[in-house]
């Protein structure tokens, strides 16, 4: 398909994409779905090779959002049963932390709800940042936090964070649609000062909210603009509760096309397969680890994934291996403009390295996996895009409970 040929060649030269070359992308049929892996694969193998990243979730303040952002059930009138808490203790997340690094998580991301921190906010994840380097002292740490006001990114990266992440999650045409609370400026902004802090900047993407193949572009392509170290793709988990709650319509295909237009805008960033991967890639999740570089580990914000020790062994089985704590995540020509830290370059200039994927309370957050229980039966047949419920587990276990976390 000269299409695809096209894109590869384009992605090893760090080229591009026309607008029209990726919807055509999401536009390919099923039958091309190999190919289309297969292309983006070869992209995603010259710049990381068959390294993944694993990222580790601590969801340090659950619940009692005043955004009313219909993708998260940790908005403002979410009825979606979910744990709520205040802040965890440092020493109570750096214990969280430590679980999720003997698990093979080489960064730590540090999630809290709301519109955006405090001062006060800022200096509890301070002494948070500092209590969990201080065990391990070759972490990544990446915040997410919300909106930023001035100076509070210049404070974290004093206290030790290597990363920021804040998603802009779908086009600027439709922000509007899914929240009313804040704009899809201020997300840019807040992007733009943890870049201008020396932070590497993480932002990405929420698909499955009844976007158009437009919407998916226009915001990749934004987000290719602005330059983060890391692009998480989040697929929606539609809790009960939440206004979104109806909205299943990808399949395993689509999301992989989504994965690989994603990969072939931003061939030499670190994408990140974030939260929904299990509702929606399900028995095709292998597939998507030959177009991304990066998953999270263990359970999410609010809901539960596959269990940790399946990730493991699904990156083995595929064929990867985990990314070792010595080994720098992004290429040489992003990597060596660093001023210090774990990242690339902004288009702020001299950001550090990569981040996390779980915007303020994102479509049930980043993070790591599910349980120990066995698995419900479900019928062996289905309508593509039909609801899967028996997929969105709540978030039992880990921070903020007494039930250990599953990493």
């Amino acid at each position: 398909m000269d299409l695809l040929k096209t894109l590869v060649d384009k992605g090893l030269r760090r080229e591009l994409p026309t607008r029209d070359e990726a919807l055509a992308v999401l536009a390919t049929s099923d039958d091309d779905l190999l190919d289309v892996v297969a292309a983006a694969g070869r992209v995603r193998r010259e710049w990381f090779g068959r390294r993944v990243k694993l990222n580790y979730l601590v969801n340090l303040k659950s619940g009692l959002c005043p955004e009313d952002c219909s993708y998260c059930s940790q908005r403002l009138g979410s009825t979606a049963g979910i744990l709520k808490y205040t802040w965890l203790g440092a020493e109570e997340a750096s214990k969280a932390a430590a679980a999720g690094l003997a698990g093979g998580a080489k960064r730590v991301c540090l999630v809290a709800s709301g519109r955006g921190p405090t001062d006060r906010d800022v200096d509890r994840v301070s002494k948070t940042i500092e209590a969990i380097k201080a065990d391990h002292e070759d972490v990544e740490v990446c915040a997410c936090l919300g909106l930023l006001s001035e100076g509070q990114a210049e404070r974290l990266r004093a206290a030790g964070a290597d990363a920021y992440n804040h998603n802009l999650n779908t086009s600027e045409a439709t922000y509007g649609e899914i929240t009313t609370t804040h704009t899809y400026a201020d997300r840019v902004d807040t992007v733009q000062r943890a870049q201008g802090a020396g932070l590497s900047a993480c932002s990405g993407l929420i698909a499955g909210m009844g976007e158009s193949d437009e919407d998916l572009v226009d915001v990749v392509f934004s987000l290719r603009e602005l330059d983060p170290d890391s692009v998480p793709v989040n697929f929606l988990i539609p809790f009960e509760g939440t206004p979104l709650a109806r909205e299943w319509n990808l399949t395993p295909q689509r999301a992989l096309r989504i994965l690989a237009m994603v990969r072939f805008v931003c061939p030499d960033v670190e994408v990140r397969l974030a939260g929904g991967r299990e509702v929606h890639l399900r028995t095709l999740q292998p597939l998507a680890l030959h177009l991304v570089n990066s998953i999270f580990l263990g359970d999410y914000l609010t809901s539960e994934g596959q269990a940790g020790q399946a990730d493991l062994e699904m990156i083995a089985d595929a064929g990867f291996e985990v990314e070792g704590a010595g080994t720098t995540t992004l290429p040489a020509h992003r990597a060596d403009v660093l001023s210090g830290g774990c990242g690339g370059h902004g288009a702020a200039g001299d950001a550090a390295a990569d981040a996390q994927a779980c915007g303020s309370g994102a479509s049930g957050g980043c993070g790591p996996c599910g349980g120990t229980e066995a698995e419900p039966e479900v019928p062996a047949a289905r309508e593509a895009g039909e609801a899967r419920t028996d997929l969105v587990a709540v978030r039992r276990r880990g921070a903020g409970t007494d039930v250990a976390p599953n990493a």
